[in-house]
């Protein structure tokens, strides 16, 4: 019992890092209808700027808020500057430059800061979390992060006018048009907030698996199942659903056998294939229904 308790717990505090990764690719995916593959590498190369940071001197409770600001300019600028002018391309042009995109940050993060692998201390501290040995003080923190960060998002969404804004612009671009809602400018907005969030899912993850230029490979994966389980039209489904891949992840890989850590990540894409054949529009997505 005690064992199937740990692994829902560590497979909760996996969850919160996918549940973040879910999140910020919804996030995108309602705003210009497409995924985002570099989603990862954009978290990357803010995990990356954090530990600059750190390293020059500053304290992580100043470091993590100006990485977060960076990334949430960046993911702005880069909707401004790359996909403002192709937002009526095909498909496929976006495809590649979201496929360019994550191999420029791949390379110029490797080329900055090198391609060896970097030890980040985490802001929680070390050893069991107020004495359990269930829960560790890291995940601890990466499980209350998360949930602060996500009641944070659901007020801004809820209860602010650029939150509800957003949401208008994401539903019925033409309707919120009419309206006086600025929606390429919701949209460049809501870029820089999915990057936002994925810089906080890169930070927190960098303790775990160490910090190098492939750190977020697995991790976005998994993101990406979340989502689809959830619902790629449902932000709360793609936070459910990330929780849901970290809990399914540890217990598959504690009771199925023939599932080590080398075959954990297949997990995530039986997840997506299953989803998508059974329930396409995820847990709490919406089926979209178009007339021809």
């Amino acid at each position: 019992m005690e064992l199937f308790l740990h692994q829902i717990i560590s497979g909760i505090s996996n969850g919160a890092i996918y549940a973040c990764m879910a999140l910020s690719v919804v996030m995108i995916y309602q705003a210009i209808h497409h995924l985002n593959f570099a989603q990862g590498e954009m978290a990357m190369f803010s995990t990356y700027i954090a530990w600059q940071m750190m390293a020059w001197g500053l304290v992580w409770w100043l470091a993590i808020p100006l990485t977060i600001l960076i990334s949430l300019a960046g993911g702005f600028a880069i909707e401004r500057v790359i996909f403002k002018p192709i937002e009526n391309a095909p498909v496929l042009s976006h495809i590649v430059i979201f496929i360019a995109l994550f191999a420029i940050l791949n390379s110029l993060a490797g080329f900055i800061w090198d391609f060896t692998i970097k030890s980040v201390e985490s802001p929680f501290g070390k050893g069991p979390f107020m004495g359990s040995p269930l829960l560790g003080k890291h995940q601890a923190g990466m499980i209350g992060v998360t949930i602060v960060m996500l009641v944070g998002l659901w007020a801004f969404f809820r209860f602010t006018r650029t939150g509800l804004s957003m949401r208008a612009a994401a539903a019925n671009p033409e309707s919120a048009r009419l309206v006086g809602i600025r929606v390429s400018r919701m949209t460049a907005l809501g870029w820089g907030m999915a990057a936002a969030i994925g810089a906080v899912a890169g930070i927190l993850i960098a303790p775990v698996v160490f910090l190098e230029p492939n750190m977020m490979l697995s991790i976005l994966l998994y993101g990406f199942a979340g989502a689809v389980l959830g619902g790629l039209t449902s932000p709360l489904g793609a936070v459910i659903g990330g929780f849901l891949v970290g809990i399914i992840e540890n217990l598959a890989g504690t009771y199925l056998g023939g599932v080590g850590a080398e075959l954990k990540l297949s997990i995530a894409l039986v997840l997506i294939i299953v989803v998508l054949v059974v329930k396409p529009e995820g847990l709490l997505g919406r089926k979209i229904v178009q007339r021809v």
